[in-house]
Parts: structure tokens; sequence; C-alpha cells
């Protein structure tokens, strides 16, 4: 009886056995189609994400078109057009009418960005849309002479920066720029390149700001494409999470694993000093006030040196453009009152429109940005006169009394304490 049970109990677990494999095998092959139908969803959106927002090749070809014409000119054009020597590689862009890209030009690294038309939407497999141009090569108009277009480039910083007594040199120092073959005259094929670049706001701001070493020098342009050098270490700290992780990662978590990802202290001492100076030659600077209207750590980097850059200058406005701008902005609270990201006035409740001063300094907003950065990692003997320091200074307010002396005070007091324990170092 033993004996016949045997095979039958055999054959059973065999069953069992082949009917698991079997269920394993379409497990896995459930699986494997899966992930194949994911990835090909992954595949296709990020390269039709990216067809769209990578067009390079529009630009270059639109600009070349221009400059083979003889409309526009500049420093750039040769290499561009005709030798290629300077080419694109590694697309950055965000927006599809604002092209940034990695660049090589002859020994120089460096970021190209250019501005192309609208932009229209297009399916996977279908011709995109023609750049839709705007007529941005059509000033200054021919039979206009040099002295005219020295006019229409004051009137035009004027109407950015307000009434500034070194206007008339930094006219002298944009028309050398504007000179691109440097044969001592400027060319209308190069002032039409030198006007649209100085539409840009973040441009004319670099151009304001790169004698005094705050933002990558502007290497040539052609037409409203430019190429600034590259700054090689970027954001000022932390690390870029892919975007699935973003929303899942706490902030509180997010700020610590950012300072995980930073120079040695006396490095980071040097960068920040970099930061003071900015805020300090911005503040009654040369051509006027600016506010930082986003002092967030991705809108600047460093070199080899530590020495720190304003990447993004569309994070800077001119005070006088940011006092316009909010004595017409109407208002119910303090909230409506913003400007940018950070740069935020009081609401006059009786009036119903925005104040003009700002609540909050450049100097304490980047404090606050340095707070975290500075006190990790800090010298014990030195934390706990940093921490106050740095508490102070995020304590200033736009409106308190007396506001340009506490803010020399405190800025001095800052960069003396800093200079202090990295003046003695390879890295001062």
């Amino acid at each position: 009886m033993a004996k016949g049970l045997f095979p039958r109990a055999w054959v059973k677990k065999s069953f069992y056995f082949q009917a698991r494999i079997s269920f394993v095998r379409v497990k896995y092959l459930f699986l494997t189609w899966l992930t194949v139908l994911v990835g090909s969803w992954v595949l296709y959106v990020q390269y039709s994400a990216y067809t769209e927002l990578c067009r390079g090749y529009e630009c270059k070809n639109a600009i070349c078109d221009e400059y083979r014409k003889g409309i526009i000119d500049g420093s750039a054009c040769s290499s561009l057009c005709d030798k290629d020597t300077l080419y694109m590689s590694r697309c950055l862009s965000t927006l599809p009418n604002n092209q940034v890209y990695t660049g090589s030009w002859g020994d120089h690294d460096g970021i190209i960005r250019c501005k192309l038309g609208e932009v229209a939407h297009y399916e996977l497999g279908e011709e995109p849309a023609p750049r839709r141009e705007a007529p941005v090569f059509d000033k200054p108009t021919r039979g206009t002479s040099v002295e005219k277009f020295r006019e229409m480039v004051f009137n035009h910083l004027k109407s950015k920066l307000g009434e500034q007594a070194n206007l008339a040199s930094l006219v002298s120092q944009i028309l050398s720029v504007a000179d691109g073959n440097k044969d001592g005259r400027v060319s209308l094929p190069e002032a039409r390149s030198t006007w649209a670049l100085l539409q840009m706001d973040e441009v004319l701001l670099g151009l304001l700001l790169q004698d005094r070493g705050h933002t990558p020098r502007l290497l040539g342009y052609c037409g409203d494409l430019y190429m600034t050098e590259r700054v090689p270490y970027g954001p000022l700290y932390g690390l870029s999470l892919p975007w699935p992780l973003v929303s899942w990662v706490p902030s509180s978590v997010q700020r610590t694993i950012d300072q995980w990802f930073t120079p040695s202290w006396p490095r980071k001492a040097k960068i920040s000093m970099g930061l003071l100076e900015l805020v300090e030659d911005i503040f009654h600077g040369t051509y006027g006030s600016f506010l930082i209207c986003d002092v967030a750590a991705a809108h600047f980097g460093y070199t080899d040196r530590h020495e720190l850059r304003l990447t993004n200058t569309q994070a800077v406005v001119p005070e006088d453009e940011f006092r316009r701008t909010m004595r017409v902005l109407k208002c119910e609270t303090d909230a409506d009152c913003v400007y940018g990201v950070d740069c935020q006035t009081s609401c006059d409740a009786s009036e119903k429109r925005c104040r003009e001063e700002p609540v909050q300094p450049n100097l304490a907003k980047a404090c606050g940005t340095l707070k975290d950065y500075l006190l990790r990692g800090a010298p014990s003997g030195l934390r706990e006169e940093l921490e106050r320091q740095l508490y102070a200074c995020m304590a200033l307010k736009g409106n308190a009394g007396q506001m340009n002396m506490e803010h020399s005070l405190i800025l001095n007091n800052l960069k003396a304490l800093l200079w202090k324990q990295i003046s003695h170092t390879k890295d001062s």
C-alpha cells in the first residue's frame, strides 16, 4: 500500500513544483514587460523634453544666417559660423526660449547662452515648428553715427540705473566691448549685436560686476548669443537630487545633506568673504545700488582658487528699478509687495500701495545663506563669536535708523573675523 502511495505523492509534488515554476515565469515575464513599458515611457518623456528644451542648433543657424547677411557681427561670429572653432557641447537649458550650453572656444571652456523665439510644442515624430523671429536686430538703423549710438546706449543705461555720475565711463567700456574685431571702430553690425545684448539685464549686470571679479567674464558674442567663462564649482553648496527624490526628501534633511558637500572650513571662509565683498560693492557702488532678490545657493559658484562668482545675474536688480516697480504696485497686505523671490517691502494700508523701502537689506539675506554654511565645521574658539555676529547681521532691517552705519559696522566686523582666521593659511 505504501509502495502505491509513493508515486502518487511524487506526482503531486512534481505537479506542484512545475506549477510554481510556471507561476514564477509568468511573474517575471510580467515584471519584465512592466519594466520595459515604464522604461520606454521614461525614455519617451526624456527625449521629448530634450528635443523641446535643447535646440541650440536652431540658435546657431538663425544667428549665422543673420551674420552672413551682414546684419550682425561680433567677436565670436567668425569662430561660430565660419571657422567652427566655437561649438556647443552639453545642453543645460531649462526653458525652450533660453538656450544654455557648455561650450568650447579654442583654449576657453565656457557657458553659451542664446535667446530663441517662441517655440511651439510638437509631438515626437513631427517636424519642429520653425523659430518665430523677434525683430531684435533692427537697431540701430542704417545711417546711425557712432555718436548717436553712444547716446542710445547712454539713455538706455540711464533708464536702467538712474542718474549716475559714472555713466559716461560705462558707455565707453561697453563701446570697447562692442568693437569685436578690435579695429578701433564700431561697425553697424557690431552695434546691432551690442544693442541686442544690452536689452538682456543679465548681460548688462554681468558687465557691471565682472571688473570686480564677481561675475563670470564675457568671452565673446554674436548677435544675442554670448559666451561667458565657466565657473567650475556650483552651486555654492549642496547636492542636486534627481527630480523623483526632491518631493520625498524633507527640507530639513535636504539642508543637512547640503552641508556635507562643501569644501574645508578655511576655503568656505574665503568663499564667504567673496559674497560679503559682493554685497559691499553693490551697496552704493560705482553705478548705484543693487538688490539681490534671490540669494539661493544655486545662483553662486566658485573657482579653483575658491573665489566666489555670481552665476545668475538675473537675481540682481538695480535699486532704482526696484523702487519704480514697487511704487506703482497695489496691495492689500505685505505679501503683495514682493519682487522676485525675497525682495519685499511693506504695504501702506491707507494708500493701498507698496512702499519703496526694502524690508531686508542684501547683507541680512547673505548672512542667512551663510549661517549653516559657516557654522558647520567652524573652529571651536571662533564658533560662538561667529554665530553671534551672523545673527546680528540677519536681524538687520532695511528701514532701521542709521542703517548705513550699522550695515558697514556689521559687514566690516564679519570680514575682519573671517580674515583673521584664514590670513595665515594657503587658502587666503
